[in-house]
């Protein structure tokens, strides 16, 4: 064999070695107030999501997604944090000059992956502090166009008179005063910026997080999608985003980049009921966003990675937003800092399709601010009594809120398996069950606190302020 050819076959050798070693991408698509059965693979009506279809096929459906608050700056908490908001003291949604937002000693998605060389962006809502201390640029994100937080918190606000929009590219404020022309166009925005930037980092990993501000209402959708669903304005913006979704699947094809990329697709909430035909579906789930039942924080999920996950898979299994943090993690060769608890685990055994893979949570706690409101075991789940605003009583149309009706859960137990709606408590029938839920709900009172109960948590770390030299004179 001649030198050239031992050379040759060296450096191919070489070049395949360093394909398998290459660090993988990460993409999460993160929707606003989308509901579990706002997609097609969930059996959406009224509008077509050919990329999501393709996006389920082509790796798994999960039917028991859960986010650990069911309300927008606490839910992202939770996603970039891997912890529930209750322990980094994030709750509600945060409005324009919050005076707390994300601490800067959390390690949030974006660092970790940072701290391995990882190419970062962020395009879309942010929506944990809008003072230069919790902007995006300050945590790990190298790259941010987007909104502060969410699109109604401007004049047009139905209910409410708030600030000025802006739209903030990297620190600086590139649109003072958001109109109702540029919302129409933030989901072409965000999508441009998103192929822009794989387009950039091709050739290093990279991680890309794209927070819609759709379909949170006031909704918009641009020319190219508007009057195209049986659906109205709502089907119309849906129909927007998965053609987003679908620019980006593209773009990873494109640049040969897919079979090393994980593709995540999911929602920081359920749907807000209250806004009739301008809001989405729960599907099978009973209330929406800002209620603790399941069609608050249960949400659509898809994951995608060729040869990694099983393709047209369903996993049935309890997993979490708090999930992504632990998750990419592992698989960019991060390490976690030990002394810093986090709440969520590794998804990676799910992705096998194996059925006898059992979730890893123990408990799953349901919680309002600082009320726990109910804890989940497997199929049981123990809601606590507790006073709502029910979201489907009197719905609004046309970009209207309805009324919200106010009402009192009692303590139940609820097979979620056998009863997904949360309409027959099963409690007498199963007070052992009862009882050891009431154990691990002790467990959370005793880490993560209940104002219900008068209960301060142990592990509870603080939010972020603004600096001292921030703050005006008194």
């Amino acid at each position: 064999m001649s030198r050239a050819t031992t050379l040759a076959i060296l450096l191919c050798i070489f070049a395949a070695t360093a394909a398998v070693a290459a660090p993988p991408n990460f993409v999460v698509i993160f929707c606003d107030d989308l509901g579990y059965g706002d997609i097609g693979p969930n059996g959406a009506k009224g509008y077509a999501t050919p990329a999501l279809d393709r996006l389920a096929a082509e790796g798994m459906r999960f039917t028991d997604f859960c986010v650990p608050a069911a309300v927008c700056s606490a839910s992202r908490a939770g996603l970039l944090t891997g912890c529930y908001p209750q322990r980094v003291s994030i709750l509600g949604a945060l409005g324009p000059k919050a005076k707390v937002g994300i601490h800067a000693e959390e390690r949030l998605i974006s660092e970790v992956l940072k701290e391995r060389g990882y190419a970062t962006a962020i395009y879309g809502k942010w929506h944990l502090g809008d003072h230069p201390t919790f902007l995006p640029t300050r945590h790990g994100f190298d790259d941010y166009f987007g909104l502060p937080y969410s699109n109604d918190m401007w004049p047009f606000h139905p209910t409410a008179k708030f600030i000025p929009l802006p739209l903030f590219d990297k620190e600086k404020v590139a649109i003072e005063a958001v109109t109702a022309d540029d919302q129409r166009q933030l989901t072409t925005w965000y999508t441009e910026h998103a192929v822009k930037f794989i387009e950039t980092n091709r050739d290093r990993p990279f991680f890309l997080y794209v927070p819609h501000s759709m379909p949170h209402v006031p909704l918009h959708v641009s020319d190219k999608f508007a009057g195209k669903t049986k659906r109205g304005l709502f089907g119309d913006v849906i129909s927007e985003i998965d053609w987003s979704v679908g620019q980006i699947l593209e773009t990873l094809d494109r640049l040969k980049l897919a079979e090393n990329t994980l593709v995540v697709f999911t929602s920081d909430n359920g749907p807000w009921l209250s806004y009739g035909d301008h809001a989405g579906s729960a599907g099978p789930f009973r209330e929406g966003k800002g209620t603790t039942w399941e069609g608050g924080h249960r949400v659509p999920c898809l994951m995608r990675w060729p040869g990694k996950i099983a393709a047209g898979k369903t996993c049935d299994e309890l997993a979490t937003t708090m999930d992504l943090l632990p998750t990419l993690a592992r698989h960019s060769g991060a390490k976690l800092d030990a002394g810093r608890k986090i709440d969520g685990h590794d998804l990676t055994p799910f992705w096998s399709g194996d059925a006898s893979v059992r979730s890893a949570y123990p408990a799953f706690y349901y919680y309002w601010a600082y009320g726990l409101e109910g804890v989940r075991s497997g199929e049981w789940k123990l809601v606590f009594p507790h006073s709502f605003n029910s979201l489907i009583g009197t719905p609004g149309s046309a970009g209207k809120p309805g009324g919200y009706a106010s009402a009192r859960a009692s303590r139940a137990l609820y097979n979620l398996k056998a009863d997904s709606g949360e309409k027959q408590d099963v409690s007498a029938e199963h007070p052992d069950v009862v009882a050891r839920l009431e154990r691990l709900a002790e467990a959370a009172r005793e880490d993560l606190g209940d104002s219900y109960s008068m209960r301060k948590g142990k592990g509870v770390r603080p939010a972020g302020t603004i600096p001292a030299e921030a703050k005006p004179s008194p």
